[in-house]
């Protein structure tokens, strides 16, 4: 009767605690459908044709976007381009070559401390460094550069987690048939990584697509209705650009439809650049069946 009473009362506990999982679960799915499909009914009706391909007219309160959305498309390239190598690489160094050590693990300590530092803070340090100090003024290349260091603890991180999930087993076999450290990196560890180290650069993006802070200070122009011609040009951006529209000296009741899809636009580049990335994922993990 005793040993009833208690397999009982721990398939009650297993219930509630599964259950109430469940319900939490499905409470924040709901919560960010609802976001969505706020964003979706009052942004769907602004756009059009001629606002993703058109230039901003009469203080951004009517014509496209075009120029945020290629700024934004520039800025989120070009932050790839410098952070992710750089990651991937810092990732590969800390797991593989350095040795267990205060120095391991002062310099990982460092890396998750700058995860947390306010974004806000990278913008004015891009602006000391790569604005004034190193010439660049506002532009594309500077804002990059900053929104490039912004995220570079992520993908240090999520690449040396990824590192850390391939067996050490793995790793012998390769030696045992002859193959150097390098090869070894290079041709068994690193494709078993690629899907978790592409989870690395899906958060990245998703980071920089939506900052507002450190390209307020870097590249981010009020209103400029033309398009980049190098990377040392000012650029609108998608965010910047909803910040200026629900803020900043325009008439706020006239610019509201085009702020809404202004923000439904950027929760689809979002959406496509993850999906693309998503599909790289599938792609490595069906190699490595």
């Amino acid at each position: 009767m005793l040993i009833k009473n208690i397999k009982s009362s721990k398939n009650l506990k297993q219930a509630v605690a599964f259950n109430t999982f469940r319900a939490v679960s499905f409470m924040v799915v709901g919560i960010l459908f609802v976001i969505l499909g706020f964003i979706i009914v009052r942004g769907i009706s602004a756009i059009s044709w001629e606002f993703l391909t058109g230039m901003p007219k009469e203080g951004m309160t009517e014509g496209g976007i075009l120029p945020a959305i290629v700024g934004t498309l520039c800025l989120v390239a070009g932050s790839m381009l410098f952070a992710f190598p750089i990651g991937v690489l810092s990732g590969i160094y800390m797991n593989e070559y350095l040795k267990e050590s205060w120095f391991k693990k002062f310099v990982r300590s460092m890396t998750n401390n700058l995860a947390g530092v306010p974004s806000i803070v990278f913008g004015l340090f891009g602006m000391a460094l790569f604005v004034q100090d190193l010439g660049f003024g506002d532009s594309i290349i500077a804002g990059s550069l900053t929104l490039g260091l912004m995220v570079l603890p992520i993908i240090i991180r999520t690449t040396e987690e990824a590192l850390k999930s391939v067996e050490d087993s793995v790793r012998i076999g390769s030696y045992a048939l002859g193959a150097t450290k390098l090869q070894t990196i290079r041709r068994v560890v690193l494709p078993i990584c690629y899907p978790n180290i592409i989870t690395g650069l899906i958060l990245s993006v998703s980071r920089v697509s939506g900052e507002t802070a450190p390209i307020l200070f870097t590249v981010a122009a009020y209103f400029l209705p033309r398009l980049p011609h190098s990377i040392f040009d000012q650029v609108m951006a998608l965010p910047y650009h909803l910040y200026v529209l629900t803020t900043s000296g325009t008439d706020i009741e006239k610019s509201r439809p085009m702020a809404y899809g202004t923000a439904l636009v950027l929760i689809a580049i979002v959406l496509i650049v993850n999906l693309f990335a998503n599909m790289l994922r599938k792609h490595y993990n069906k190699k490595l069946k």
